[in-house]
């Protein structure tokens, strides 16, 4: 059977076939818009394979939360979902729940994105506008240095994700916010400006 290569609006109903979560939906919203602003910054050419990768990347997370990043593998293989996809998906729970470590600069982006964007969302919401689209780099920075504050975001491998990328951290926040404010109504994050 030949590899199927996976449209945008395939891979969001699949998605939504395994997650019914309003947040998850919005999380998978939010990585997969990052993913595409990245591809597009550093001139890739298969954005729309970066953004479905972002998209489907918790494909498991909702029904299987304990196989997390191991069931995605058995779900994706079955619909013939192409090798590099999978790695990629499976690729972003490194060290979490995964074993399969980012390699290419897609899964790197991926790995290191994915916490941000829970960190960004839940600064944003702490803000009286409740606006990604007003939000700076340094109500981030503030927040990030308040290890109570959204105490779930690993911040160690976020900081572990940019040295695999070789970028600053400062830029990968600054280039997330940006990505996440392209679908600032999608992810319930434009807020009252």
């Amino acid at each position: 059977m030949a590899t199927y290569i996976p449209t945008r609006e395939d891979a969001f109903k699949l998605f939504k076939e395994y997650n019914k979560s309003e947040n998850l939906t919005k999380h998978a919203l939010s990585v997969e818009a990052v993913m595409i602003h990245f591809a597009e910054l550093l001139g890739l050419e298969d954005v729309n394979k970066w953004g479905i990768i972002g998209l489907v990347h918790d494909i498991d997370y909702e029904m299987y939360p304990e196989e997390h990043c191991v069931k995605a593998r058995e779900i994706l293989s079955e619909r013939n979902w192409p090798e590099d996809y999978i790695h990629a998906i499976q690729s972003h729970g490194y060290k979490i729940c995964s074993e399969v470590e980012p390699i290419g600069i897609m899964e790197k982006v991926l790995y290191t994105i994915d916490e941000i964007t829970g960190l960004i969302t839940a600064t944003v919401l702490m803000r009286p506008s409740k606006s990604i689209l007003d939000l700076e780099l340094k109500s981030v920075k503030k927040k990030w240095k308040d290890i109570r504050f959204a105490a779930g975001v690993d911040r160690d491998l976020i900081e572990g994700g940019a040295k695999l990328l070789g970028m600053e951290l400062e830029y990968i926040i600054s280039e997330t916010i940006k990505g996440m404010q392209k679908v600032a109504e999608e992810i319930g994050l434009k807020g009252e400006l």
